[in-house]
């Protein structure tokens, strides 16, 4: 008996779970579209263009999981959601995924229930300030007022980084990237703290970019990355290896210039089966087999993004450095297509 009472018992929970799990994927097909939490405004990373339009390096990552689901990158309702809502946001289910300069820790990952789906950029916070201050490392800092975003690792490791080197700092409370911007340049603060990118990306929207310097200091380590609610295991396969087809595409040469001449079959295994001419592998998740191939299509591979967002010859003009390739010294790596 008591081993037939445990049997249902696992019965129903794995039936509530197969339940919950698949809510996600049929409410966004349901709705014709998928609800992507981006920044407030970034550049680079999430802004809006001169016609109104979202683009950047964390749109592409929206603009990727509604190409695999729908086959149509536009199939996307972006959700402007700032650092103090952020999360809640995403547990309410008003958005089915945040993508937008987020920091994978233990706490988000597994006090408030989150899904990281993998690392989209490697990232470390740094300090800017104006080139006027005369200051060239962040240890001479002492007593400096500094634009901070509530909410934020940014915040608990700036702590950590004046306790540690025995020097105080007053915090000047900031809610978005656009505020702190309009603080900085008002003289509210003398410096302003955030993710290195986010730094790069705020001082290429100033006037005079040359006014400001970023100090040398990087003082904490920020892998940012997409997530989903806890628990919302098939969506947050979709989303995972999504992020993983841009990868993979860049290491295996696969580009959206010549994707439709490579998805009619190479000599490459793997190739073929990230494009959908061999194996199942979209049909794992639910989806169309040519998925990755839509994704790629619709977006380009990983290197293809970055360049085209926030890469050297962008004003923002950030180096690849750990965003390289692990096969060109960086830490990008994706699981194997199989």
């Amino acid at each position: 008996m008591r081993k037939s009472v445990f049997l249902g018992a696992l019965t129903v929970a794995g039936i509530m779970a197969t339940a919950a799990t698949a809510d996600t994927l049929q409410e966004v097909r349901d709705r014709g579209a998928v609800n992507c939490g981006i920044s407030t405004g970034l550049v680079g990373f999430a802004s809006q263009d001169a016609n109104g339009e979202w683009q950047g390096f964390d749109v592409a990552i929206c603009r990727a999981v509604a190409a695999a689901v729908f086959g149509d990158q536009n199939a996307v309702n972006y959700n402007p959601v700032t650092n103090q809502v952020r999360f809640e946001v995403l547990n309410s289910g008003e958005i089915d995924l945040l993508a937008r300069n987020t920091t994978w820790t233990f706490s988000r990952d597994v006090d408030l229930r989150l899904e990281f789906t993998g690392i989209n950029y490697y990232d470390g916070q740094g300090f800017m300030v104006p080139r006027a201050l005369g200051v060239s490392s962040a240890t001479e800092l002492d007593g400096a007022r500094v634009c901070i975003q509530k909410g934020t690792t940014t915040e608990l490791n700036l702590a950590d980084f004046f306790r540690a080197n025995n020097i105080s700092f007053e915090p000047v409370p900031i809610a978005t990237a656009s505020e702190a911007q309009q603080q900085y340049l008002a003289e509210a603060c003398d410096v302003y703290t955030t993710d290195a990118s986010g730094l790069a990306a705020t001082r290429a929207a100033f006037e005079n970019p040359g006014d400001h310097v970023v100090l040398p200091e990087i003082i904490s380590k920020e892998p940012l990355g997409p997530l989903v609610r806890h628990g919302d295991n098939e969506w947050g396969d979709i989303v995972r290896w999504s992020l993983n087809t841009l990868i993979a595409a860049e290491e295996l040469g696969v580009t959206s210039a010549n994707v439709d001449e490579l998805a009619a079959g190479t000599d490459n295994p793997e190739i073929n089966r990230l494009l959908g001419t061999e194996g199942n592998l979209g049909e794992m998740l639910g989806l169309s087999a040519d998925f990755a191939a839509n994704i790629i299509r619709a977006v380009g591979n990983y290197g293809e993004v970055f360049e085209t967002h926030i890469g050297e010859n962008t004003p923002i003009g950030l180096a690849r450095g750990l965003n390289a390739q692990w096969t060109e010294g960086g830490l990008l790596y994706s699981p194997p297509f199989r």
